[in-house]
């Protein structure tokens, strides 16, 4: 543990308003108003914070909103597979992939002013939302389908809309991962991953998202925990004061405040602590730092840890007073301007948004194509989801009593299987992803060449060596259930009835 630091008010006023912490459990814990009385700069909700009621999760955020006008209360909702509000249900709003494939910008900005809606109905007023990374990597395991496409006039056109749509709503944008996660095949949750491209490449492809965000009026930008050569070969962008005070501040002339992606994951703090890593995004142009999630149940302890190395830093001189009352500055500046309470929901911007959705999920399915009759046997393969994801649920298809998940140790019997008499759909995330499941479906396949293989992960190219699949671009109740009435649509057509 640090020692207690001797500072003035003010300083330690700043180093507690430069954190974003968290807590354990659905309810509000008795030290938080003493912390935010000290000045603690926010709470992020993770997926340990909710329960099976969304409604529980607008109560919490309410509850943790009222302690303070000045205190951001936020999380991560994007759309689609990454939800909280939606955490057991699965999110009603279809995510990136589809809004980017879709490419309404209208449609987008629908989507998240609808999003917002909810969002400062609960008092929730920054959104770790949207995501600007270029999915490059068909083979990315944290970005895929939260990206809203692979190249970057895609993704920068409805980055734009996205943030422009939730902030109407009074909801500030986080625009992630900067300077771009896309291009990877390693989980910054889990380790440190690398983009190896060159500085052309990362100008012309990576950097353009943000650049159309910085000029819609986005109001943060979350750093990554990447390692890119190209602009700093030892520091990860989180701790690089090249890529965030040099490219982000200074060349690309972003005025709103810097969030730190959470510092409890491997990229940022496995070799030096979170404490450490704080301190040194700090000093390289962070202002608000995300912790994570209180993985070690010790409460006050993770934050007060940081606030106590802040203060070391400045009384040893390797974190300048200046800077750290300029970021507490930009941290006030934004609650000034967004943290104006809880507002009643419009239910016209939400179903508006609602509305929006659905068309586009159903819009960019592939064609179902004949099935067999009779009633579907519908296998729903869960082969996990990174961390970013957690277990937020998809929905179900609506199919009936025949859909069933499993786990990857527990998949049919294939010849069993393949012996329905009605359609076989297998539903999976990433189906590649997992060695188990993929033998498994391509002996199905082998074994019922008419199985329709419905991918709700960014499709990998693997994929194409199955003879039907469908493409949902995203695990959501809203595709979910585009994906259901699609098939019944099918059915019912062979039939002669109605969907």
């Amino acid at each position: 543990m640090f020692a207690r630091a001797t500072t003035g008010p003010a300083v330690r006023r700043a180093a507690h308003r430069v954190v974003l912490g968290a807590f354990e459990g659905s309810e509000v814990p008795a030290w938080l108003p003493t912390l935010v009385e000290d000045g603690l700069g926010g709470i992020c909700l993770y997926g340990n914070n909710l329960t099976a009621r969304p409604a529980d999760v607008l109560a919490l955020a309410g509850q943790v909103g009222a302690l303070s006008p000045a205190l951001v209360v936020t999380l991560d909702e994007e759309g689609g597979d990454v939800t909280r509000l939606h955490y057991a249900t699965g999110s009603p709003f279809p995510g990136n992939a589809v809004l980017g494939r879709y490419d309404d910008p209208v449609a987008t900005a629908d989507v998240s002013a609808a999003i917002g809606a909810e969002l400062k109905a609960a008092g929730i007023w920054l959104d770790l939302a949207p995501d600007a990374d270029i999915n490059s990597n068909p083979h990315n395991p944290v970005i895929g389908t939260r990206s809203f496409g692979d190249t970057p006039e895609v993704v920068a056109r409805h980055t734009a809309a996205w943030v422009g749509g939730l902030q109407a709503q009074g909801v500030a944008a986080c625009v992630k991962h900067f300077p771009g996660h896309g291009d990877t095949e390693a989980d910054s949750h889990l380790a440190l991953p690398r983009v190896d491209a060159d500085l052309a490449t990362l100008r012309g492809r990576e950097l353009v998202p943000f650049v159309a965000a910085i000029e819609a009026g986005a109001a943060t930008v979350m750093t990554s925990h990447l390692l890119l050569p190209a602009l700093d070969p030892t520091a990860p962008a989180t701790l690089s004061r090249t890529i965030l005070t040099g490219l982000l501040r200074e060349e690309l002339g972003f005025d709103g405040v810097i969030v730190t992606d959470a510092l409890d994951m491997a990229g940022a703090s496995a070799a030096i602590g979170i404490p450490a890593a704080a301190v040194t995004s700090l000093v390289a142009g962070a202002d608000l730092l995300c912790l994570g999630p209180s993985l070690r149940g010790r409460g006050p302890g993770d934050i007060l840890e940081v606030v106590e190395a802040i203060l070391a830093a400045v009384g040893s001189g390797h974190l300048s007073t200046e800077r750290l009352l300029d970021a507490a500055a930009r941290v006030d500046a934004l609650a000034a301007t967004y943290g104006t309470g809880t507002v009643d929901v419009d239910p016209a911007v939400v179903e508006r948004g609602l509305t929006a959705g659905r068309k586009a999920a159903a819009a960019v399915l592939d064609a179902v194509g004949p099935l067999r009759p009779g009633t579907p046997r519908v296998v729903r393969i869960d082969t996990g989801a990174n961390m970013a994801v957690g277990d937020a649920t998809w929905g179900d298809l609506g199919l009936g009593p025949l859909e069933r998940t499993v786990g990857v140790e527990y998949l049919p019997d294939v010849v069993a299987l393949s012996a329905h008499d009605g359609p076989v759909v297998v539903v999976a995330r990433a189906a590649s992803s997992d060695d188990r499941a993929w033998t498994w479906l391509r002996s199905l396949v082998e074994h019922r060449p008419d199985t329709l293989v419905v991918e709700l992960g960014w499709p990998a190219p693997e994929l194409a060596a199955l003879p039907r699949v469908v493409r949902g671009w995203g695990a959501s109740a809203a595709v979910s259930h585009a994906v259901g009435d699609a098939i019944s649509s099918v059915l019912a057509a062979s039939t002669g009835e109605e969907a």
